[in-house]
């Protein structure tokens, strides 16, 4: 996929395997090498950044990687029916749904303080932060915003680590909610590997957590 990757953001790209006759063997299944949770942003086709064909990738997209049970689902069948050896977390720069989720969490926090009454009250407020975003309605602020504060606390403020961080939160979320995946992983049958797409470059920076 790496190698794929250098080829798409060095204009190089192969477009393997994506002719008739691939189309034809893949008929009667599929047997993708790894699977892709990345962002709905049209910018973000993991088929294209990393250069691959028919039958390469199982790609599951939501915006900002937000997990649900569909989200879940996908890729426990990825992982138990296709036995696919890697999934990839994949976010990318300038991701809308950070961005929504920076507002959303600002907006929790004015509202938070502004019904507090008193200095200490909305101090013990923000002390509760975290319950907050973890009730909200907003599936973007329970995850992403979550992945904002988390990345606010750690005093990293550049959106390029708050993208960063929420990788690192979904990676977190995905395991802790799927025990399919969590029995791969302890077997040796699963990696997961955080990534983040750059669009300037066209790179993909691989993560380490």
């Amino acid at each position: 996929m790496l190698q794929g990757n250098r080829r798409f953001a060095e204009g190089k790209p192969d477009h393997p395997w994506q002719d008739q006759e691939t189309r034809q063997t893949l008929l009667d299944g599929q047997n993708p090498d790894a699977a892709v949770l990345s962002c709905s942003d049209s910018r973000v086709p993991p088929e294209i950044i990393f250069d691959q064909g028919l039958g390469d990738l199982f790609t599951v997209r939501t915006a900002g990687q937000l997990i649900d049970s569909a989200v879940i689902a996908s890729l426990e069948y990825a992982v138990k029916k296709l036995h696919v050896s890697l999934i990839c977390v994949l976010g990318h720069e300038h991701c809308g749904a950070i961005e929504a989720a920076e507002q959303e969490l600002d907006d929790l926090m004015h509202t938070i303080t502004s019904e507090a009454d008193g200095s200490l009250e909305a101090a013990d407020a923000m002390d509760d932060l975290d319950e907050h975003i973890a009730a909200a309605e907003s599936i973007i602020l329970r995850q992403a915003g979550m992945s904002v504060w988390q990345a606010r606390e750690a005093e990293l403020d550049a959106h390029e680590d708050i993208e960063r961080v929420h990788v690192a939160h979904i990676i977190e979320t995905l395991v802790e909610q799927s025990p399919v995946i969590q029995q791969a992983l302890a077997a040796d049958k699963l990696m997961i590997v955080g990534a983040r797409y750059q669009l300037d470059s066209g790179k993909v920076e691989v993560l380490s957590f």
